[in-house]
């Protein structure tokens, strides 16, 4: 008798990237493991999307949305309405390669009490292969310390099950940026984040379209990333301090960067979220 496979469902938000969508969904069918549940949300795009992915008929799953509410909103809305026993996001800008997913599964199928895995991946910035830098190097196991500094985790190389969403919640829809930085915290404050060690996906930078920022625009969302952990989180001693601790360089860097363009009111607002959870200003 046949085992019959779990289905896995693909994630794949989308907004004014036609030309790119269907490359991605193309590197989904193109997949070695079946059965896959394709969602693609598109949303609100303004450009020839809709009419793009109506030619792959009942082959994918379209969700479109007449507004734009940003990639937590989407990929929040592909979750909860997929089947799948596991999830797999995949950017609209990324590409997998073609056993992907077959390798994820042969692991969790090895690995029964794993929750969540991803895989190491290859740059392409401005259509050249590029090597990540040292701190974007990914770890396997319990990561949570690896976690803090920046996100490690690629959400086109993840794969989770869908019974561990639903214990651990899903993207911040009120997260403008990090809102992978604030999952992947959540998570891996509790279980291991496991790394297949071969290069999976094809992340794709560079693009004018990117949500992207300065460090400074970035660790804002970083530092209420970290006060939601202090703040709603069971975490163990240790893990505050390290948490603390990160918060507290975080705030520093934060804090001089804005004094010295003049933005007293970020400063404000920072100080305020961080008392309210540590009882005292940091990073001072």
């Amino acid at each position: 008798m046949i085992e019959k496979k779990p289905l896995v469902s693909v994630i794949i938000p989308t907004f004014n990237r036609a030309s790119m969508v269907v490359e991605a969904v193309d590197s989904v069918l193109a997949q070695s493991y079946h059965p896959l549940e394709i969602i693609v949300v598109d949303d609100g795009s303004t450009d020839d999307t809709e009419a793009r992915l109506a030619g792959y008929g009942e082959r994918i799953k379209v969700i479109r949305r007449s507004l734009n509410r940003g990639v937590s909103a989407a990929r929040n809305c592909g979750i909860r309405q997929s089947c799948g026993q596991y999830v797999a996001l995949l950017d609209s800008d990324d590409l997998w390669l073609l056993d992907k997913i077959e390798r994820q599964m042969d692991f969790f199928r090895k690995n029964q009490e794993a929750q969540i895995c991803q895989t190491e991946e290859i740059w392409i910035r401005r259509g050249k292969r590029v090597n990540p830098r040292r701190k974007h190097r990914k770890y396997s196991g319990y990561i949570f310390p690896h976690c803090l500094p920046l996100c490690i985790v690629s959400p086109s190389a993840v794969m989770i099950k869908q019974e561990l969403l639903s214990q651990v919640g899903l993207f911040d829809e009120q997260l403008p940026a990090c809102e992978d930085y604030d999952l992947w915290l959540r998570i891996a404050a509790h279980y291991p984040i496991f790394l297949l060690e071969e290069p999976l996906i094809i992340k794709r930078g560079g693009h004018a379209d990117q949500l992207s920022g300065t460090v400074l625009f970035l660790d804002r969302y970083r530092i209420q990333s970290l006060c939601k952990l202090l703040q709603k989180e069971e975490l163990s001693a240790a893990q505050r301090q390290q948490v603390l601790t990160e918060l507290q360089e975080k705030v520093r860097i934060f804090r001089n960067g804005c004094l010295k363009r003049g933005k007293i009111a970020e400063v404000e607002h920072v100080d305020r979220m961080v008392t309210a959870v540590t009882d005292r200003p940091v990073g001072r």
